[in-house]
């Protein structure tokens, strides 16, 4: 189909909407299938874990950075994550202008709202001296393309580059004076990791005539007047959820859209770490990504 700057012409909505009616997308799927997914870590160099990962002609590249900081007030005995998400004016015509700095800050509140649960991720794991010092994990998230269900693409991202993170070791001694004092191991393989079990994944769920379809592709977003964005852990525990879009949901087709999203969600969880272990037990050569 040629669609240019996000128009479709109403021969295609109408060829998409009756399809998804049908259970028959335009590419093939059924409703709940997403589309390819490839993902691989440790592909960026100077970072404490990173990930890139492609769903269809969605492409997103994924850094953390490991970096000592004081705790939130509020949070004295644990660790943090600041999440950054910056749109590629090369990724889509949408994002030159504000259009790309909107979307980041939605993206990024969305992992934000996400990762609120203590139970998601044990950012206690992160506190080295209660109130005083934690490692603050900076999540660096880049779009390099948009090929539709970004949202989803980027929750995929950030749990393998959360997977592949390593933080070195710290020892707290106290000094002659009873002065705490930290000592960073400088052993490469000294390290310790998340646990990443927990974090949940974000399944978006479109709102097509009477259906709802998940990994919507950018033409289907188009056709699309409201949807549903859920965290789904692997245990198919729901850790968030968000409508969105110009157009009303009624009570029955939001109760049909989660039932559809944990199942889905559970799978998503299941397959991308069964990807993420097979990858890192590989013999592959690691091939650096921008430097």
């Amino acid at each position: 189909m040629s669609s240019t700057l996000g128009v479709l012409s109403d021969a295609e909505r109408l060829f998409i909407v009756h399809g998804v009616q049908d259970d028959l997308r335009s590419d093939g799927r059924a409703c709940e299938d997403y589309r390819h997914v490839e993902v691989e870590t440790d592909v960026v160099s100077n970072t404490s874990g990173s990930a890139r990962l492609r769903l269809g002609n969605t492409d997103i590249l994924v850094g953390v950075k490991a970096e000592m900081g004081e705790p939130d007030p509020g949070r004295p005995k644990e660790g943090k994550l600041e999440f950054f998400v910056d749109c590629s004016a090369n990724a889509s015509p949408e994002f030159e202008g504000r259009g790309g700095e909107e979307l980041a800050i939605e993206v990024s509140n969305a992992l934000q709202r996400v990762f609120n649960s203590k139970s998601t991720l044990d950012l206690t794991a992160l506190c080295i001296i209660p109130e005083g010092q934690c490692w603050v994990l900076f999540v660096d998230v880049l779009v390099l393309e948009c090929g539709g269900n970004l949202f989803d693409a980027v929750s995929l991202a950030v749990k393998a580059a959360l997977f592949n993170t390593r933080i070195p070791t710290v020892v707290v001694t106290a000094d002659d004076e009873g002065q705490q004092e930290i000592e960073l191991s400088d052993d490469p393989y000294d390290v310790k990791r998340l646990d990443v079990d927990n974090v949940p994944l974000i399944v978006t769920l479109s709102k097509i005539g009477h259906r709802h379809v998940v990994d919507a592709s950018w033409e289907e977003e188009l056709c699309s007047l409201a949807r549903l964005t859920v965290g789904v852990t692997q245990k198919g525990t729901i850790a968030g959820l968000n409508k969105e879009g110009s157009g009303s949901l009624d009570p029955e087709s939001i109760y049909e859209m989660i039932e559809s999203g944990k199942k889905v969600g559970m799978v998503l969880n299941s397959r991308l770490k069964e990807a993420l272990e097979k990858e890192e037990n590989s013999k592959r050569e690691k091939i650096g990504f921008l430097g």
